[in-house]
């Protein structure tokens, strides 16, 4: 059973909210990443998102193109961001990682090879932003292959038989888009959040993790009550940034200090 599935469906068994966390590899630097990704499972993360580096983040807000540009001028690549997956599971094998990202890296690497060197590098599912389900199909043959799970989008303006489509072909879980808009803004509308859970519960029995807006303990609760789990991006990608520079035990301590009221908040619904 692949990571994601187990601890997904081990959370529900629980009665606990999932904790997805996003950050982009190589950034602040390329010595935090791996230090990073052990800190937040140690503040009780589920499942790692990592950025993979790329020139056009086109979905993403300020916050995260700046720290793709930074990974960049870091020259972090696809293969930096797998070669860190390998080093995180020498002493992690339990929790999920998930690669989040554009398709142009992957198809320069081309999808069989980009499949094979993911799986062996111990990542679990990939999300491709820019990658649409009818043109995703020979990506998804080769990630199925390799036991990979293929992650999409869903937004406020899918239609019901567009998201019939995509969950036909989605698996691990679904990322739910809580609001129009790139990532980092501010805008959450809980009740719209409300309402397209419902709309997708019957359409698929896939767990449902929320992203864009969840910022702090107050929006994770709110949209935790709603779907399976929520994903925090810019506020991790933001305190990364703050402390760039300073060392890696003090970007480390900031993500947890944006963690840990998080995770309470969600384990007390």
């Amino acid at each position: 059973m692949n990571r994601i599935t187990k601890q997904l469906k081990q959370l529900k068994n629980d009665g606990r909210k999932a904790l997805v966390s996003y950050i982009v590899a190589g950034d602040p630097s390329p010595a935090t990443t791996l230090p990073a990704m052990h800190q937040l499972v140690a503040e009780g993360v589920d499942i790692i998102e990592l950025g993979v580096p790329f020139s056009d983040p086109m979905a993403d807000g300020p916050v995260i193109q700046l720290a793709h540009e930074r990974a960049l001028a870091n020259d972090f690549s696809l293969a930096d961001t797998m070669a860190v997956v390998t080093e995180f599971r020498k002493t992690d094998n339990i929790t999920p990682v998930v690669l989040m990202g554009y398709a142009n890296p992957i198809e320069r690497m081309g999808y069989q090879t980009f499949s094979e060197c993911a799986h062996a590098a111990g990542v679990d599912g990939v999300l491709t932003v820019d990658l649409p389900p009818e043109e995703a199909v020979d990506f998804n043959t080769e990630l199925k292959k390799c036991e990979l799970e293929n992650i999409f989008l869903l937004a406020p303006t899918t239609t019901a038989a567009r998201a019939k489509m995509i969950v036909s072909m989605a698996s691990g879980f679904l990322y739910y888009v809580s609001l129009k808009g790139v990532t980092g803004a501010g805008h959450l509308d809980v009740d719209s959040v409300k309402n397209k859970m419902s709309e997708l519960r019957q359409l698929t029995d896939l767990p449902i993790c929320v992203g864009f807006g969840i910022k702090d303990a107050e929006s994770a609760a709110a949209v935790g009550k709603l779907a399976d789990g929520v994903v925090v991006g810019s506020a991790l990608v933001k305190q990364a940034q703050a402390f760039e520079g300073q060392g890696v035990e003090s970007i480390t301590t900031a993500l947890a200090k944006v963690v840990k009221p998080i995770r309470a908040a969600l384990d007390a619904l």
